[in-house]
C-alpha cells in the first residue's frame, strides 16, 4: 500500500504538469452571446483523479458583452462544473449503482484510496442515471417516430419479453393525494415498472425451457403504463424483436401488461405466468375453507391439477361460478376470480405452450424486480425521490446490460 501511495503521488505530480496548458496563441474565441470572449490568464482548479489530487492550470476567457467566462479545456477534459476526473466519476456512478452511497463512499477509500462523501456519490451517481436517462427518453423519442435503425444480425429463435411493477419506497411530496393500501391511510411507495428481454434455443431432454444464458436485458422507471411501453418496445427492438422467429410476452394478469402487450406486440404469444394463476386459487381456497386444511388441498388438487394445469379454462371458470355462498363479500371475491380466469383464457393453454418448449413462469422478471430493483432501492430506510430512483436505476440497468463502459466511451469521443 506503501508502494502504491508512492506511486500514485509521482503520478499525480507527472498529471499535474500535463495539465500545465501554455498560454493560447488564439487569444478570442466565441461566445455564446454572439460575441467575442477574450484570453485573461491561467486559472488553477484542483481536480481528484484516480491518482489523488492534481491541479490544472487552464486558459480563462472573459466575455466583454456579456461577462460570461469560459474555459475551453474543461470541456475538452469533461470537467465541466466538476471537481471529480471521468474515472472518479465512473467510479462513483459504479459504487453508487451497487450499493447505498455511504458504503459506496467506503468502498472506493478501500480500493482506491479516494477520499469522497457519500454525499459526493450520491449527487455524481445520480447525475449520471439522469444522463444516461436522458440518452433513452431521446432513443424512445425516436421509436415513437419510427426512426429505428435495423438491427442486423442472426435470426432469434424465441425472443421473450416479461414485465411486472414493485412498490419503491419514497418521501412525502412524492405520494401526496395518492391513495394507500389500507382505505384511509396515504401511500408510502410508488410502483417502479420493471422490463425484461431474454432469448431461448434450447431446451432439456425432458422438454422444460431454458433460458440462453447471459442474454437477459432490463429496462425500468416510475413512469406510467403508456411511457413504459415505449420504454419496454426500444429495449425489444434493440434485442432482434424484428427478427426473432417466435415471439412470446409472459407476465401476471395484470391489466396494464396486456394492454401493452396488444399494442407494442399484437404478435406475440400471450402467456400468464402459471404460478401467479395458481396462487389466485390458492388464495380462493383460503377464502373458502379457511379452517380446514385438508378441504382446502382437496379443492385445489381438483381445480388446479384438473382444469388449470390442463388447460381447460371454460370447466375451472364453470366450477367457479358454480359455486354458491350466502356471504355477499365471498361471493364477488369469487366472481373476481371465475372472471380472471375468464378474461385470462386464451393465455393459459399450458400443455400446448409446454409442447412447444416455451417458458410458462415469470420468474426472470420476479427475481429482477428483487435483483435490480429491492436489493438497490427498497433497503431499509431508504426513501427516495422519483427522479433520484429513476437516475439510479437507469444507471443500474445500463451496468447490468454491459452498457456501462459503452455510455463512457461515448464521452470520451465527445
Amino acid at each position: 500500500m506503501l508502494v502504491r501511495s508512492a506511486l500514485h503521488q509521482a503520478g499525480a505530480c507527472a498529471l499535474t504538469e500535463l495539465l500545465r496548458f501554455p498560454a493560447p496563441e488564439q487569444r478570442t474565441i466565441p461566445c455564446g452571446c454572439g460575441h467575442q470572449a477574450r484570453y485573461r490568464e491561467l486559472r488553477s482548479k484542483t481536480i481528484l483523479t484516480v491518482l489523488g489530487e492534481v491541479v490544472a492550470a487552464r486558459p480563462y476567457y472573459l466575455c466583454p458583452h456579456c461577462q460570461q467566462g469560459q474555459f475551453p479545456a474543461d470541456a475538452q477534459l469533461d470537467m465541466v462544473d466538476t471537481s471529480f476526473s471521468p474515472d472518479v466519476r465512473r467510479m462513483q456512478a459504479l459504487v453508487g449503482q451497487q450499493a447505498p452511497f455511504d458504503q459506496g463512499r467506503e468502498q472506493l477509500r478501500l480500493l482506491a484510496g479516494l477520499q469522497v462523501t457519500a454525499k459526493s456519490v450520491e449527487r455524481v451517481a445520480e447525475a449520471i442515471g439522469a444522463d444516461i436517462a436522458r440518452q433513452e427518453q431521446h432513443e424512445m423519442d425516436r421509436a415513437v417516430q419510427l426512426h429505428l435503425p435495423i438491427v442486423i444480425g442472426e435470426p432469434v429463435p424465441i425472443l421473450y419479453i416479461q414485465m411486472d411493477g414493485t412498490g419503491v419506497p419514497v418521501v412525502k411530496k412524492e405520494t401526496v393525494g395518492r391513495k394507500g393500501k389500507i382505505d384511509g391511510l396515504p401511500a408510502h411507495t410508488r410502483e417502479a415498472k420493471l422490463g425484461c428481454v431474454f432469448t431461448q434455443t434450447k431446451w432439456e431432454d425432458a422438454g422444460f425451457a431454458i433460458r440462453d444464458p447471459d442474454s437477459t436485458n432490463y429496462t425500468g422507471a416510475i413512469e406510467n403504463a403508456e411511457q413504459f411501453g415505449k420504454r419496454l418496445y426500444l429495449e425489444a427492438w434493440n434485442r432482434g424483436w424484428s427478427r426473432a422467429q417466435k415471439k412470446v410476452v409472459l407476465g401476471d394478469g395484470a391489466e396494464w401488461i396486456w394492454n401493452l402487450a396488444q399494442q407494442h406486440f399484437p404478435a406475440a404469444i400471450q402467456i400468464v405466468d402459471l404460478f401467479h394463476a395458481r396462487q389466485h386459487l390458492w388464495n380462493l381456497a383460503r377464502l373458502l375453507h379457511p379452517q380446514h386444511a385438508k378441504r382446502r388441498n382437496a379443492w385445489i388438487g381438483l381445480h388446479q391439477k384438473r382444469w388449470l394445469d390442463k388447460g381447460k379454462i371454460a370447466k375451472l371458470v364453470a366450477a367457479l361460478r358454480s359455486i354458491h355462498t350466502a356471504d355477499a363479500d365471498l361471493a364477488k371475491k369469487i366472481r373476481n376470480e371465475a372472471d380472471y380466469f375468464a378474461n385470462n383464457a386464451t393465455r393459459m393453454n399450458y400443455p400446448q405452450l409446454r409442447k412447444q418448449h416455451l417458458f410458462v413462469g415469470s420468474g426472470v422478471i420476479e427475481a429482477g424486480c428483487k435483483s435490480v430493483i429491492g436489493q438497490r432501492l427498497k433497503q431499509s430506510g431508504m426513501f427516495w425521490t422519483i427522479n433520484g430512483a429513476n437516475s439510479i436505476l437507469a444507471l443500474r440497468c445500463s451496468h447490468l446490460n454491459g452498457r456501462f463502459e459503452n455510455y463512457w466511451e461515448s464521452r470520451r469521443v465527445a
